[in-house]
């Protein structure tokens, strides 16, 4: 039981990291219908921005202030994220929308390797690390076999994607600008007509889904204190495999699919064996997807005649 709750803890904490991610894919997606290929390679790179920032400030403030000095990083990081999303979407995605459908799809993934490589050339291919930090835990289970515990850090990342899940979700529900997201994602065309800045709430999107990224980049940097050029492509594929899981287009979909990811990653390394982790997850998502095909909490799609 002491190692099923640990494993529970982990897996929350993981797939608090993919479902912050997660929720980048299915705003893009459900307004526009695009796979951003790149989306993963966003939230590497807000990770070596959160790096770098991190680096200076610390140096700066000094030791004592690792709270103060990540909170200053994690503002920056979703500036300068959300910066570099909004210019890929104008110069990568814009010219392409009206385009043949796979046009926006290479133009996603040439822009994933353009940005792999960049981070390679700038910062170099080792990897990055940093000071650990919020090591401190709480002792749930005082077990003379298996003490069970939950870091600060793991406090933090689960508490940060409640919060983020609850107001994102407020402002597509609740806002003009989410009325204008929801219409856009109903049709582009009508929404325009009827007096939306069509190209201005998808790029507004861009940067909601690049904010959420860089918090799941600094939350990635703080728990493994370690970050490297490669360090995108895997946790944005299982990103993208968890809002596909949990129904593409709805924020709580992805989350949810997130946490599933992250405890079927955690739960079968724990049990099982590591090397299959990844097969275990896609194998559960192919399972879903058969008997649920428009995901967990996803609307089937209604074809009009």
């Amino acid at each position: 039981m002491e190692v099923f709750v640990q494993q529970l803890i982990n897996g929350l904490t993981l797939g608090s990291i993919y479902g912050l991610i997660a929720i980048g894919y299915t705003m893009v997606f459900g307004i526009i219908g695009m796979v951003n290929f790149a989306h993963g390679d966003v939230f590497m790179l807000s990770a070596f921005i959160a790096l770098i920032f991190f680096m200076l400030i610390s140096a700066w403030l000094g030791a004592g202030l690792i709270v103060l000095a990540l909170f200053f990083v994690l503002i920056l990081a979703m500036f300068f994220t959300s910066l570099w999303n909004w210019t890929i979407e104008r110069v990568a995605y814009r010219p392409l929308r009206g385009s043949f459908r796979l046009a926006p799809l290479i133009s996603a993934i040439g822009m994933s390797i353009f940005l792999m490589n960049f981070v390679q050339v700038v910062q170099g291919p080792r990897n990055k690390p940093i000071p650990p930090m919020l090591n401190k835990s709480i002792l749930l289970i005082d077990s003379a076999t298996y003490p069970v515990s939950i870091s600060y850090k793991q406090i933090i990342i689960i508490v940060s994607t409640v919060v983020l899940l609850a107001a994102f979700w407020f402002i597509v529900q609740k806002t003009s600008l989410g009325r204008a997201q929801r219409a856009c994602e109903q049709d582009r065309k009508m929404a325009s007509l009827l007096g939306i800045d069509v190209d201005r709430t998808i790029s507004i999107t861009f940067v909601m889904g690049a904010a959420l990224a860089a918090v799941a980049g600094v939350m990635y940097l703080v728990l493994y204190g370690v970050v490297s050029f490669h360090d995108g492509f895997v946790p944005g594929v299982k990103a993208f495999t968890a809002a596909v899981l949990g129904g593409i287009g709805s924020l709580p979909g992805a989350v949810l699919g997130g946490l599933l990811i992250g405890l079927i990653e955690v739960m079968w390394s724990a049990y099982f064996t590591i090397d299959y982790k990844d097969v275990a997850a896609f194998c559960i998502l192919a399972v879903v997807l058969v008997f649920m095909p428009s995901g967990i909490l996803g609307r089937p799609e209604v074809e009009k005649v």
